[in-house]
């Protein structure tokens, strides 16, 4: 059974759609990324299954059970569910008493109450911190902080909205590495925001893509960043390369796509006519300065616009009739001697592109 499932969430501020028809379920001890852009809704989503408030249509349930708008009864689901903020709050008293707040509201008092903000404390590293005033700490130390306070109350869902959006790479590290250590010892069910892709990727075992108020793609990192359900979510995981035109020609799964008066062949299943989009990473696109036969279905003869070095690797711009974006090592560069305004060929392998009808 599902710990919490949203069945055809719609939510509307005003006469703007903010949530349109969201529906996935979370499984128990299960972590589950939503990523988009900024104003595509993510914060909104996490604060309706956090009960926070209402959707406009649809229904929320936990453990199998529709959450109704009684407020004693969201009240109760509440108290089993906790929300880290993307910029929490502290309170003007010491990291003890800023941990210690949401069981002093549950009636937790003396010795019990001592012992368990001492373990959340070793939870998040900041055992020795429990008389530091809170107001005195890092935007890292204030965000573990906020964490140990969501976890004093053992909850059974975690809520994290972009947990990291405010920290340096040094403080971002140090939050992921303590989300995940609470992720295993603490076997919690998570829910959580973020607009970083990698970290989607390091955290979250399933994906959900959220733009402009639709959730467009759920998946393994691996079905979101290999096999890109539609443009906008291409475009959003970065992928540089999207060819569109009809389908000349299908034979047995294997489709035949004219882009800009080149037949591009790529795996699918189209009538002719349709419209798709086909999909190709950089690092898919071999470079060479002569034709050479291979195992590449296609191969296109083009001219550099543009050559960059990032790092060890070159990135190149072909125009082919259409641009490609390439990406090499520089060592193969350096080998083959390119340059800005030289002839390259350009060979993609039909199973190295994915293609979705447009």
């Amino acid at each position: 059974m599902s710990v919490l499932e949203a069945s055809g969430i719609t939510h509307r501020y005003g006469r703007s759609d903010i949530l349109k028809g969201i529906s996935m379920s979370v499984e128990k001890g299960e972590t589950l990324a939503f990523i988009g852009p900024s104003g595509a809704g993510k914060s909104t989503l996490l604060r309706l299954l956090d009960l926070l408030e209402q959707p406009t249509g649809g229904t929320v349930s936990l453990l199998g059970q529709p959450v109704t708008k009684s407020s004693s009864q969201r009240l109760a689901f509440r108290r089993r569910m906790s929300f880290v903020h993307q910029k929490p709050l502290v309170f003007t008293a010491s990291v003890f008493e800023n941990i210690a707040q949401p069981l002093k509201w549950r009636g937790v008092k003396g010795d019990e109450l001592r012992a368990q903000v001492g373990k959340a404390l070793s939870m998040v590293g900041l055992k020795n911190y429990a008389d530091r005033e809170a107001k005195t700490l890092s935007g890292g130390e204030t965000q573990r902080v906020a964490l140990a306070r969501a976890l004093v109350t053992n909850p059974e869902i975690l809520f994290l909205d972009e947990p990291t959006a405010n920290l340096d790479p040094h403080s971002t590290a140090r939050i992921e590495e303590l989300i995940l250590n609470v992720i295993k010892s603490q076997n919690l069910t998570v829910i959580m925001t973020t607009h970083d892709l990698s970290q989607g990727q390091r955290l979250a075992r399933r994906i959900g893509v959220l733009i402009s108020g639709e959730l467009l793609q759920l998946g393994t990192s691996d079905e979101i960043f290999m096999a890109p359900a539609c443009r906008p979510v291409a475009e959003f995981i970065g992928i540089e390369n999207i060819l569109t035109g009809p389908v000349v020609d299908n034979c047995d799964g294997l489709i035949t796509v004219d882009v800009s008066g080149h037949r591009i062949q790529a795996l699918g299943n189209f009538n002719n006519g349709e419209i798709v989009n086909l999909f190709v990473r950089p690092e898919d696109i071999t470079v060479s300065v002569s034709f050479e036969r291979t195992s590449a279905r296609n191969r296109l003869e083009g001219t550099i616009t543009r050559l960059s070095l990032v790092g060890p690797l070159v990135r190149l711009e072909i125009d082919c009739g259409f641009h490609l974006m390439a990406v090499i090592t520089r060592q193969s560069s350096e080998e083959l001697g390119l340059s800005l305004g030289g002839s390259v060929y350009a060979s993609l392998k039909a199973t190295a592109i994915h293609a979705v009808k447009a």
